[in-house]
């Protein structure tokens, strides 16, 4: 065998599972086509859990305090600040770079090539001639191990929700507060997070075609905060986002992060649940227990896809302009969301 666990892919999730393996005495290798860090158009806001999961790693990316979230819409507003320790929002670049820099002190190697051919028997998986025990998919929303390993289900039968997709710019300006800030219009949520103390990222979710000028455009607030700003960076998209999966597992291969299947982006805790099954796949390896990675799995990302969901359902139905102000109806309730969400 030339390693323990080869994982495609090497974002946040794919390094931080090479570390989680590392931990338990596996010898993982990563394949990624990208040199330097990897950017993405998300929201870059890292809730406590997340950062929580980075420090077990040895990872302390720089940032901005996050101290809980803000809901708006037209007419009301509705804050919740985190009980316990603060988020961070962190410029994705930084935490790739961050990550990637533990990953190179560990000694894990990881080899810029993309994953042409895949092949598994009893024994293990072959990808790209080299062999492994397992192989771990980490390769993100259009997953080609997840369509290699035979787990892309077809296309839905009947009616669909219609996809939804993300844009994220950067501008230069000081941030204005310490919350991520949503604000939820007609047909999109804009989401705005401080990453550094000179910085804030705006992004927005919602259907094709999306248009963030246009979309900042009529949110009033925003739009004059953001006045003669300057952009920090190009914009970039992602989408569409919600992605499903027959399973977790076939054979020796698992999914790990989006490629295992993603619900939305609107609550922001894609991270949190990508290390968490980084954590989960690593004890099912450490006990020869692939096939419980699913069990784990789902436990381990119940809460986000039963809340992702709800949000989601109410947030694409004519119920969608009564968020926001059954929150500040309901502080509380609205604060236990975010505080399950937040750990």
């Amino acid at each position: 065998m030339h390693a323990d666990l080869a994982i495609v892919g090497g974002g946040p999730v794919g390094l931080a599972l090479a570390l989680e393996a590392r931990a338990r005495g596996f010898t993982p290798v990563v394949l990624e086509p990208r040199e330097g860090p990897i950017d993405k158009a998300c929201g870059e806001g890292l809730m406590p859990g997340a950062l929580a999961a980075l420090g077990t790693l040895g990872v302390d990316p720089a940032g901005h305090p996050i101290a809980g979230i803000r809901y708006r819409d037209a007419r009301r507003e509705v804050a919740h600040r985190f009980a316990g320790a603060p988020g961070r929002g962190v410029r994705r670049l930084v935490l790739h770079a961050a990550l990637r820099e533990r990953v190179d002190a560990a000694g894990i190697e990881v080899r810029v090539e993309k994953a042409e051919e895949i092949a598994q028997d009893d024994t293990g998986v072959t990808v790209n001639g080299m062999r492994a025990r397992w192989l771990a998919g980490a390769d993100g929303l259009h997953s080609r191990v997840r369509e290699l390993a035979g787990l892309q289900p077809g296309a839905p039968r009947g009616r669909s929700r219609a996809p939804r997709f993300g844009l994220r710019r950067h501008y230069s300006i000081a941030p204005w507060s310490d919350l991520v800030e949503v604000t939820y219009l007609d047909d999109a949520e804009l989401y705005v997070t401080p990453v550094d103390e000179r910085t804030v990222g705006v992004a927005v979710l919602g259907g094709k075609p999306a248009d963030l000028d246009a979309t900042i455009a009529r949110a009033p607030e925003l739009r004059a905060r953001l006045d003669g700003a300057a952009p920090a960076s190009d914009l970039r998209g992602a989408g569409a986002l919600r992605q499903r999966s027959t399973a977790r597992t076939a054979g020796r291969i698992a999914l790990v992060g989006d490629a295992s299947a993603y619900v939305d982006a609107l609550t922001g805790e894609g991270l949190r649940v990508g290390f968490a099954q980084a954590s989960v796949l690593a004890d099912r390896l450490a006990a020869d227990d692939l096939p419980g990675y699913e069990r784990a799995w789902a436990r381990a990302t119940r809460d986000f896809r039963v809340l992702t969901a709800g949000l989601l359902a109410a947030a694409t139905s004519p119920a969608r302009g009564l968020i926001v102000p059954t929150a500040a109806r309901l502080p509380r309730v609205f604060g236990a969301v975010v505080e399950r969400l937040a750990r």
